[in-house]
């Protein structure tokens, strides 16, 4: 997965600079120090991955929170169920613990990198919560967890992204009730130096809109029935 990481970046930045990827590979000095950057970048997020390892050992073991070092960056997922009650978008009293202790990481091994917060629902359509689907659902849980790290946490919100996508991104089957629950899940993730804040909005919102437009889609439907 670090090699992936490093590919990413290194593509990134090859169409950025030379717009041939031979030429990345010509050993002009200042191209090896950019590999060195972007190979520094990854040693970053593993470091940072190590310290989550510790400070988050009990809810890794739990299965709470799963840590991944992926292309997109250092993705924490943390289960709805650390998080919220069902059908809700506020904080329970022990997901404050937890939510500290990933921004003590990040103010200290990644304090310049931009980071994303992602909600994701399960496919049960909502019916006594109060909101008006799944989408609207996942998108206040980010934007809590969004608040909380930076109001209580003090991350600076110029560096935070938060975005909802109701069902549509699942990591499992939604066929049983354990794959419904690791569907129910809040990312934060750390990203690449490479990918600005705008250019991470601008990509997600694209796909939010979409699941937006399905959602819709999907109530008129019912509605006609």
């Amino acid at each position: 997965m670090r090699r992936l990481l490093a590919i990413f970046l290194i593509a990134i930045f090859t169409i950025t600079t030379s717009g041939c990827a031979l030429n990345f590979y010509k050993g002009k000095p200042e191209q090896e120090r950019k590999i060195q950057q972007l190979t520094a970048q990854v040693d970053e997020l593993e470091q940072a991955k190590r310290m989550l390892e510790e400070r988050l050992s009990k809810e890794i073991g739990d299965k709470q929170v799963l840590l991944e070092l992926a292309s997109r960056g250092l993705v924490i997922t943390m289960a709805n169920d650390i998080l919220f009650d069902s059908g809700k978008a506020k904080l329970k009293h022990n997901a404050h613990s937890v939510l500290k202790r990933i921004a003590s990481v990040i103010k200290e091994a990644v304090p310049n990198r931009n980071i994303g917060v992602e909600g994701h629902t399960d496919n049960v359509p909502i019916k006594y919560s109060g909101w008006k689907s799944n989408w609207e659902l996942s998108t206040a849980r980010a934007t809590t967890v969004l608040h909380y790290l930076i109001d209580e946490c003090g991350i600076e919100p110029q560096k935070l992204s938060a975005i909802g996508y109701g069902e549509y991104r699942p990591i499992s089957s939604n066929e049983t009730k354990e794959s419904r629950g690791k569907n129910r899940r809040v990312e934060i993730i750390i990203l690449p130096k490479e990918v600005t804040k705008k250019s991470y909005e601008e990509s997600q919102s694209k796909v939010s809109e979409e699941a937006k437009s399905a959602e819709e889609s999907r109530l008129s439907q019912e509605a006609v029935k």
